[in-house]
C-alpha cells in the first residue's frame, strides 16, 4: 500500500536579535489535539501549492507576517501522529526575515515571543517528541536533517534522523 501522509509545514519565526521565537500557545479550542502546548506556526499544504508557498501562507494566516526569507531546516515523518492515527510529513523552516507586526492571537491560541533557550530548555509545554528535533532546528549546522518519529496512542515511540 502506498504511503500517503498528510503534508504540512512548521515554521519558527526568529526575532531580529535571533534570541526569541514566535510561538503559538494552543489554548483557544478545547477539542484541539495540541491544547495547552506551544508550537511553531504552520499547517496542511493545499492542493497545487508548493511547500514554500504553503509555509508563507500559513505564516501570514496565523501571524499576519509576510515572509521575506526562510530556510528549510529539515523534515520529519510522523507515522501515526494524527488524532485518528493519520501519518504526517512535515517540512520545518526557520523564518529569519519578514514584514509586518505579528498579531497576538488567532483562532488556535495566543502568539508570544519566547526566548529560544526557554523552548530548548524544556521550560514550555511542548509535544514530548519535539525536544528531539528542536535542537536541530536552531543549531548552526547548515545541513538539513531528515527524521522519522513514529507515534502510538498519542506518544512518540522512537526518533531517528540523518543529515546529508
Amino acid at each position: 500500500m502506498p504511503y500517503q501522509p498528510i503534508l504540512g509545514t512548521l515554521g519558527y519565526i526568529l526575532s531580529a536579535d535571533r534570541q526569541h521565537v514566535l510561538l503559538i500557545h494552543r489554548n483557544a479550542r478545547p477539542e484541539d489535539q495540541h491544547l495547552g502546548k506551544y508550537n511553531g506556526l504552520g499547517g496542511k499544504l493545499e492542493r497545487g501549492e508548493s511547500v514554500s508557498a504553503g509555509m508563507k501562507r500559513e505564516i501570514l494566516e496565523e501571524s499576519g507576517l509576510t515572509v521575506t526569507s526562510m530556510t528549510l531546516r529539515g523534515t520529519v515523518n510522523w507515522p501515526g501522529f494524527g488524532p485518528n492515527g493519520e501519518d504526517w510529513l512535515g517540512f520545518i523552516f526557520i523564518i529569519d526575515r519578514y514584514e509586518g507586526e505579528a498579531v497576538t492571537q488567532n483562532p488556535e491560541g495566543t502568539l508570544t515571543w519566547e526566548p529560544i533557550e526557554k523552548l530548548l530548555g524544556g521550560q514550555l509545554p511542548i509535544w514530548e517528541g519535539d525536544k528531539h528535533f528542536l535542537s536541530l532546528v536552531f543549531d548552526d549546522d547548515p545541513r538539513a536533517f531528515h527524521g522519522v518519529m513514529p507515534y502510538e496512542n498519542g506518544r512518540y515511540v522512537d526518533w531517528q534522523y540523518d543529515r546529508l
